[in-house]
């Protein structure tokens, strides 16, 4: 059986005691990062062999992997926190135990896209994950059209180096609309920056974050008829 275990995303505390089970039993754990793992897991006290299995590998792992879901092994996937495949290598060797028949099972738990959806004020009612916000000019003009054309909000990763500037281009490109700023989720320094894209610049000026950056960024109000995605 191959096991999609999300982890937790800061808390330790926040992980499954159905996760902490199938780690127990696993025969190997696929990790994105095979130090941040071992981390975690020598905290929870499990020890297990851990295989890196990340985006420049991933291809060449699979037929490994097939091969022992085929034995009857217990493989689990992980990536460095939260839910696999959600920004993160996965989807394709699911896609291959699928072909095969292979029995899949995911373990639901922390995502940091859904945590900072339910830390913030604005509509959750269509939302759209993206990933991390482009660093080009021309695919950040194209992302913020989005934001502008499409009545729902949107979530992006970001470095925490690169924040005010990815909504510097927010505010220049889709108005002033509303964001919220989640750094450092159920960790002690936890951090919500909610309100217009200017007040949060403003908040941000002179600052130096630190820690995992997601946005939440609400579509603009509406003027006449908005349209949505298909």
């Amino acid at each position: 059986m191959l096991y999609i275990v999300a982890t937790p995303i800061g808390n330790l505390e926040d992980v499954t005691l159905r996760a902490l089970s199938v780690l127990k039993e696993a025969d190997y754990i696929l990790a994105e990062d095979t130090r941040k793992t071992g981390m975690m897991l020598k905290r929870l006290g499990i020890k297990k062999k851990l295989v890196s299995f990340f985006e420049h590998n991933e291809e060449a792992r699979i037929p490994q992997v097939i091969s022992d879901l085929r034995l009857s092994k217990t493989i689990c996937l992980v990536s460095s926190a939260g839910t696999p495949t959600v920004s993160d290598p996965g989807y394709k060797l699911i896609r291959a135990a699928r072909e095969q028949s292979l029995p899949i099972s995911s373990l639901p738990g922390a995502s940091s896209v859904i945590n900072a959806l339910a830390l913030t004020s604005l509509a959750h009612e269509r939302f759209a994950f993206m990933g991390y916000f482009p660093r080009k000019t021309g695919e950040r003009k194209r992302a913020c059209e989005k934001i502008k054309a499409y009545g729902f909000t949107f979530i992006f990763f970001e470095s925490p180096f690169r924040v005010s500037a990815a909504i510097e281009c927010i505010y220049q490109e889709a108005g002033n609309v509303r964001i919220a700023l989640l750094r450092e989720m159920t960790k002690k320094f936890e951090e919500v920056i909610e309100g217009d894209a200017k007040e949060v610049l403003d908040k941000l000026r002179g600052r130096k974050l630190r820690g995992e950056v997601v946005l939440v960024v609400a579509a603009p109000a509406p003027e006449g008829k908005r349209r949505y995605l298909a």
